[in-house]
């Protein structure tokens, strides 16, 4: 669990269990350490974790320290957001947005 952003972190190891194997959606943030959008990004995901927690999974994977994975989805610039549901990537947005941006772009996969 990463401390700062007060979300979940999953790592290389964990994400078939943790976001392919999961029962709701997961909006996963591809994030890194280093970069501000990440950070600006971070209170507006928890605040929706913290509404959406039973219809949506929010969880951050750092880039740099979980390379297989940031590969195998194409991820090329931080921060990604992608959603999976029933194990699949169903939307990828690049790019830090308001709340209400991120709710509107995600109210068709909820």
């Amino acid at each position: 669990m990463s401390v700062a952003s007060g979300l979940a972190e999953v790592t290389d190891a964990d994400f078939q269990a943790e976001v392919i194997g999961a029962d709701l959606p997961v909006l996963v943030q591809f994030t890194a350490d280093w970069c501000g959008p990440c950070r600006q990004l971070a209170p507006v995901l928890k605040d929706i974790a913290f509404e959406e927690g039973d219809r949506l999974k929010i969880v951050q994977l750092d880039v740099d320290r979980n390379p297989e994975t940031t590969v195998a989805y194409g991820v090329l610039s931080t921060p990604t957001l992608m959603v999976f549901r029933d194990g699949e990537p169903v939307r990828s947005m690049v790019g830090a947005r308001p709340k209400r941006r991120l709710l509107e772009e995600l109210a068709d996969v909820l």
